[in-house]
């Protein structure tokens, strides 16, 4: 069992000992020292904190405790219920709350959960905010409200909100989606995506839509990792409904993942690219990723004639480096799209519509759309994490044994080479060794993963 304290928030498994295990005492240590982290840098004694979840069987759980804790610390509580990350995030600014509680632990098993932690502006806190809440759950030094000072809970619905938002983008085109007549087939592995997707789709006039998975029950049907190996059901859905596309969601559909109509997987690398394409046909500029996303958004990007940036990986790291260059689109190669246009935050949901009108107007096949686009190809491995490792002197290592490369070490080590490249991070949200390499066709890609990697063993 597991309990991961980060600046991005606290994650860890149901059950089990207090400070092992994402257990109620460790939930309520961690939301009072948020709540007394927001009443210091804001001043406000009665912060409004909106607080949402996506559809885990422990969300209730985890979710009555927080609110408890918050009141308990004279916040008072917008709970949003069950609602995607995005829509969480949207409804702070709203509701001009001090900030907000995202209950998911995105793409991690059923037995997981965690706090994700917002500012007033919906979006996720920075290192050095994160750090300064770790530091108060430790010290443990709250002061509770007395009774006549208790928050209280007020209970809202911001999806059709944020649905409402993205019909109004300019870059969404209802006329153009509904003229299409798109069947659409949905995987939304059984979380709040179940209800957020299809009621968007409909909004946008789809013509048809095909639903798998979309009870929001919170007990997976399978990994809920929107990876291929994990979405067989949606592939075999697209050739028996003969769907245009498939769109795939994580719990908290924050992350987009494409289906061609032939079954085949367009690539979670590829959901931004498109995107960003589409966006930067009729909004030229910058663009921004993170180290371990696909080259071909720095080659769409120039080829617009705009810049590409990279950042730490990390939804703070290229929210703030995507502010610092102006970026018109932005987000990671796992499915996550950033439009500003919209807000500072992964959103499935405008992904979603900006696809449909890209592919509408193209008048393209999905499969041929993703023809047009570089061909890059990702191996993504990993190496379990024991205490003894000592990972800070394995990234000097490989630092050092690739001195002769171009070498990246905001985020971890990435080494780039002129065909290639390979980054090697530790992750934020799993105690595991993250080893991404891109090539141009995937057994060089294998290669290079795999070179690191026989030096990281070789180093443990």
């Amino acid at each position: 069992m597991t309990l991961i304290k980060s600046i991005s928030g606290i994650r860890g498994t149901i059950g089990g000992r207090v400070g092992e295990n994402l257990t109620p005492v460790d939930i309520v240590k961690f939301a009072s020292a948020y709540a007394l982290f927001i009443k210091n840098s804001t001043g406000d004694l009665r912060p409004k904190i909106v607080v949402g979840r996506d559809a885990r069987i422990s969300g209730n759980m985890v979710h009555s405790v927080i609110t408890g804790a918050l009141t308990g610390m004279g916040c008072d509580v917008v709970d949003v219920g069950m609602a995607t990350t995005p829509t969480t995030e949207i409804a702070v600014v709203k509701e001009s709350a001090s900030g907000g509680i995202i209950i998911t632990a995105s793409h991690n098993p059923k037995q997981w959960n965690a706090l994700k932690l917002l500012n007033s502006r919906g979006e996720f806190l920075n290192a050095v905010e994160g750090n300064k809440i770790l530091e108060m759950a430790e010290a443990e030094n709250f002061e509770y409200a007395p009774v006549d000072e208790l928050g209280k809970v007020s209970h809202k619905q911001y999806l059709h909100t944020h649905i409402q938002s993205i019909l109004q983008l300019g870059l969404v085109d209802l006329e153009a989606i509904k003229s299409a007549r798109f069947r659409v087939a949905v995987d939304a592995v059984n979380s709040v995506g179940g209800n957020a997707v299809p009621e968007l789709l409909y909004a946008l006039g789809v013509k048809e839509v095909f639903k798998l998975h979309c009870a929001t029950h919170g007990n997976f049907s399978h990994n809920p990792e929107p990876l291929p190996q994990n979405l067989t059901e949606l592939a075999s859905l697209m050739k028996s409904s003969r769907a245009d596309v498939g769109f795939a969601v994580d719990p908290d559909v924050d992350r987009l993942v494409i289906y061609a109509e032939n079954g085949e997987p367009f690539g979670e690398e590829y959901t931004l690219v498109a995107v960003s394409d589409y966006v930067l046909q009729h909004t030229p500029g910058n663009t921004v990723s993170n180290l371990s996303s696909t080259r071909a958004l720095r080659d769409v990007t120039l080829q617009r004639g705009g810049e590409y940036f990279a950042a730490a990986v990390g939804e703070v790291n290229v929210v703030a480096k995507m502010k610092e260059v102006g970026a018109v689109i932005g987000g990671e190669g796992n499915g996550g799209v950033i439009y500003p246009a919209s807000h500072y935050g992964r959103d499935a949901l405008v992904g979603i519509a900006l696809f449909l009108t890209q592919l509408a107007k193209s008048g393209k096949k999905v499969s041929e759309l993703r023809a047009d686009y570089p061909g890059y190809f990702m191996s993504k491995q990993k190496i379990e994490l024991t205490p003894d490792i000592d990972i800070d002197a394995i990234l000097l290592k490989v630092k050092e044994r690739f001195s002769g490369e171009r070498v990246t070490d905001i985020d971890g080590v990435k080494i780039d080479f002129p065909d290639r490249w390979v980054h090697l991070r530790k992750s934020n949200t799993e105690p595991i060794i993250r080893i991404y390499s891109e090539a141009k066709s995937l057994k060089e890609a294998e290669e290079v993963g795999k070179q690191v990697i026989d030096i990281v063993q070789e180093l443990k």
